[in-house]
């Protein structure tokens, strides 16, 4: 048995489901507006904050560790700790954003790595608690105990991330895959004026979009978790044509491929267009 295999087996638990389904429906009821959803994912960062934050406290707490070794260092481990459990709380906060866009396996080991990590928060705190009465022993302790717990929090946070691809870029692969000049995709009096229509460009699936003699060119699958954003929807965002993911609502400017709204943070490749003898070619843009 390979060591992630329980880790799998936590994938497919359907009983997680339902403690998973009430706790989305509750976030993303409270994690609003739009706006504000779109800054906890981190698409103002052009990547996950989520990782970014989590740095904090695990560097902190780790610190905490090392320092209770070393003698008189209590004050300066009960302020590591503290520095911990401050910075724990924005790092919940845009993790459960990011969670509650997740499919089904994803939701599910997401729920245990929270659950987890709610039980190291609280051995941290009662071991600040208890260096603060004076029982530094008790306190190391406790320490240690939550220490093992974010390890092993650790762990699932790193199999969302690394097995199921979590906050990855899922175009990351595009520049490699697509045809090098320009490739016919068929012709222009064929495309639907102001529809949505998949084709495929090499092994890589193309989004593209009519306006009259305009044709844009979009990869169609999202960034996010490779949704098919041709079975999207066309919305007007800031004065501009833009496609929203059916899956989780990614919204992409079709001009440029940027973000306009998450969970996604990585833009979509863009590919020039061109239109020869009513052939419609593509290239990918730079």
């Amino acid at each position: 048995m390979q060591p992630f295999d329980s880790l799998d087996k936590l994938e497919n638990a359907a009983e997680l489901d339902q403690l998973a389904k009430p706790i989305r429906e509750f976030l993303n009821k409270k994690i609003q507006p739009q706006s504000l959803r779109d800054a906890l994912h981190g698409v103002w960062l052009g990547h996950p904050l989520h990782p970014v934050l989590v740095q904090v406290p695990v560097g902190a707490w780790l610190s905490a560790g090392v320092l209770d070794l070393v003698p008189r260092t209590g004050p300066a481990t009960s302020v590591l700790i503290g520095t911990g459990l401050a910075a724990a709380g924005p790092a919940t906060i845009t993790g459960w954003t990011d969670w509650s866009e997740l499919n089904t396996a994803e939701s599910r080991l997401g729920v245990v790595h929270a659950l987890a990590n709610y039980a190291a928060v609280g051995l941290y705190g009662a071991s600040l608690w208890a260096r603060l009465r004076g029982r530094r022993m008790r306190g190391k302790a406790l320490a240690y105990a939550g220490l093992a717990i974010v390890s092993g929090s650790g762990v699932l946070g790193g199999h969302l991330s690394f097995r199921r691809a979590v906050g990855a870029n899922h175009t990351a692969d595009v520049p490699d895959l697509l045809p090098s000049g320009w490739t016919s995709v068929g012709r222009l009096d064929d495309l639907p004026d102001g529809g949505l229509t998949c084709v495929d460009v090499g092994p890589v699936p193309v989004l593209l979009h009519r306006e009259g003699d305009l044709v844009r060119a979009i990869v169609d699958r999202c960034s996010h978790l490779s949704g098919p954003l041709h079975e999207g929807e066309l919305v007007q965002a800031g004065g501009e044509t833009c496609v929203s993911c059916p899956w989780h609502g990614s919204t992409f400017r079709l001009r440029d491929g940027s973000v306009v709204h998450g969970p996604a943070t990585a833009p979509q490749p863009v590919l020039d267009t061109r239109v020869v003898d009513d052939d419609v070619e593509v290239r990918l843009r730079g």
